[in-house]
């Protein structure tokens, strides 16, 4: 009886475990694998005048046979187009580089932001906080739009510096890439600073007392102490940014000039403009491979290394 009722209570915890992993997968499932799947069965189509723009490559009313013939027909003709075409890699490479300025950029302004709040006194610390997330109450769209105000040839960045004579004519910064780039830091700044607060302000600070009771100058401790207790906010933050960054279409496209490549541009384009549905898809799908396997073989690394330790 005794046996019957440690088991019963056994199964218990178990049950509500694989309850919370499946309301993930089941999430992951509806809102993710199958649009994925979906947009991967497009980019083998072929182009078409019709709505939708593209002829289906398999279809589960040709039957057995019809598909297993279709699938000897398979050339990946989208992606072909992808590798020939120099359009399209460029804008990959474009897109990939401009992402890891970005996030160097989003990094070097964040970590003292990040720092001083950690350090900062407890009752103003939920105050900064709060003024970091303040930006998000205002919708992203304005915000991008705001800046075209300011780094425009007669905006009041120009003005400013006119005023002050450190300049005789307007700086042509809206339409360039210095426009994207001040655009991205700006829009994505809380989402590398909040990880890096979360992770600082865990420190114990008598780690910090401890090297300089040994005579430890304050930046050696800092690299020896503070920075490498704050990497994993600072990955987790540049996963954060590195990833949308790369994708982003807003920011180039209202800041940036024709020169300013980026993937989220060249898939807008495919799927409005030239309505090629079948290419825009094949694009959304190697964005997807170069996003995901870094940080797939990142994570497996970080696995192994946590075993290790142990």
């Amino acid at each position: 009886m005794a046996a019957t009722e440690m088991t019963s209570r056994d199964a218990r915890p178990s049950r509500l475990r694989w309850l919370v992993v499946a309301v993930p997968l089941v999430w992951l499932l509806i809102f993710f694998l199958i649009p994925f799947f979906n947009v991967l069965k497009i980019s083998f189509s072929t182009r078409a005048r019709a709505m939708p723009p593209y002829k289906p490559a398999l279809s589960l009313g040709d039957g057995l046979a019809g598909l297993l013939d279709k699938l000897q027909q398979f050339t990946g003709a989208n992606y072909l187009m992808l590798v020939s075409d120099s359009k399209y890699w460029q804008s990959y490479v474009s897109s990939v580089q401009i992402a890891l300025v970005s996030t160097l950029l989003i990094l070097l302004v964040a970590y003292p932001i990040a720092y001083g709040m950690a350090r900062a006194p407890k009752q103003w610390r939920t105050t900064l906080v709060m003024m970091v997330i303040l930006p998000f109450w205002t919708s992203f769209l304005i915000r991008v739009y705001a800046w075209i105000g300011i780094l425009a040839d007669e905006g009041l960045l120009n003005q400013l510096l006119m005023q002050l004579g450190l300049i005789d004519q307007p700086l042509r910064i809206l339409t360039t890439n210095w426009a994207v780039y001040i655009g991205i830091v700006y829009s994505y700044l809380p989402f590398m600073i909040l990880p890096l607060y979360a992770t600082l302000e865990k420190l114990d600070e008598t780690l910090l007392e401890a090297a300089e009771d040994l005579g430890c100058p304050p930046l050696q401790a800092f690299w020896k102490i503070t920075f490498p207790l704050s990497l994993p906010g600072l990955i987790a933050g540049c996963f954060l940014v590195f990833i949308p960054i790369t994708g982003e279409f807003v920011i180039p496209e209202l800041l940036g000039g024709s020169g300013t490549m980026m993937i989220g541009k060249t898939l807008w384009y495919e799927f409005f403009n030239n309505r090629n549905w079948p290419l825009a898809s094949a694009v959304a799908v190697v964005l997807l491979l170069i996003l995901v396997v870094p940080i797939v073989l990142f994570q497996n690394q970080q696995q192994k290394q946590a075993e290790k330790s142990r």
